[in-house]
């Protein structure tokens, strides 16, 4: 297998304080969390652009305690979704970004490519963005348009699971992002698709209750992923990585830290050893943890 690096989406949610990060943290939280782990996806640069002093911020955070440390960012909504997508479908005539947006969008992500911490910039399309010929058009230009970066593309209707739409992929240079899902209406199946150098999974969780009804957003993501289940991703991870140069392994299940057990659960299994985890995690997910942590390893924090 080649590299592969595994995290989370997102660092810093108050629903993690006291699970993953101790109640008195002594160190920034992104600090803390890349003792732990080697990549994190920037959920934030898909709600607001990055700033660059931001992102150079984060670099240093970084680079101190893990030097191999690489980020994903998502790309900006703007470029992904039409501005009202509750209501309405996202589609290559309702997505309307600034004539702003694009340099804004650059400015941060530059900082975190000139410092070598920028492993993929992530496209991700809402299930109502299908394959039809103007949204695979729009596609093609918004490559072209971020081709500086390594690109994958997630897209969550079953239309695009085509070889020929995964061929033409390929040729722009896009990478393909397989995802877990609630298979609801159309969605996309679990994959293990490699296109390129880059390969990328992110795991949504399997909360068929409250994936489309929720009462907070963050309730979606509610979800533990059993070692069965993980089981078979690891295999699917295995199967991209003999195939990529580079693949990440982004688990989007937040809530209450789960995506982070379920991360390092998956790191055990691929790496067929034992891994350090927060004692605030280990001590909130018992069942899930302690067989897979090294003993007396705990970091201070």
């Amino acid at each position: 297998m080649n590299r592969i690096y595994i995290g989370t989406a997102g660092w810093q949610y108050k629903d993690w304080k006291g699970k993953f990060y101790p109640p008195k943290l002594k160190q920034p939280p992104l600090q803390f969390y890349a003792e732990y782990f080697d990549t994190v996806e920037i959920n934030s640069s898909f709600y607001g652009h990055i700033r660059p002093s931001v992102a150079a911020t984060w670099c240093k955070l970084v680079a101190d305690v893990n030097p191999q440390f690489v980020f994903t960012a998502k790309l900006n909504r703007a470029f992904t979704h039409s501005p009202i997508a509750v209501i309405e479908s996202t589609n290559a005539s309702s997505i309307k970004p600034k004539a702003s947006d694009e340099a804004e969008a650059k400015a941060g992500l530059d900082v975190l490519a000139s410092a070598k911490r920028l492993g993929a910039l992530l496209m991700q399309f809402p299930i109502s963005f299908k394959n039809t010929a103007e949204n695979r058009e729009y596609l093609q230009q918004l490559a072209g348009r971020f081709s500086e970066y390594p690109l994958v593309v997630e897209v969550r209707h079953s239309t695009w699971d085509d070889p020929e739409i995964l061929r033409s992929f390929a040729r722009l240079g896009i990478g393909f992002c397989n995802i877990d899902q609630p298979l609801l209406g159309k969605a996309m199946a679990p994959s293990q698709i490699a296109l390129g150098r880059i390969g990328y999974v992110r795991l949504h969780g399997r909360n068929y209750q409250q994936w489309f009804e929720h009462e907070k957003p963050h309730d979606r993501y509610n979800y533990l992923y059993s070692p069965k289940e993980l089981d078979g991703w690891a295999r699917r991870i295995e199967h991209v990585s003999e195939q990529a140069e580079t693949t990440f392994v982004i688990s989007n299940n937040h809530f209450e830290s789960k995506a982070a057990v379920n991360s390092l659960q998956l790191e055990s299994m691929l790496t067929k050893n034992p891994v350090d985890a927060p004692e605030s995690l280990v001590q909130a997910y018992p069942d899930a943890l302690n067989s897979i942590t090294r003993e007396s390893t705990f970091r201070s924090a």
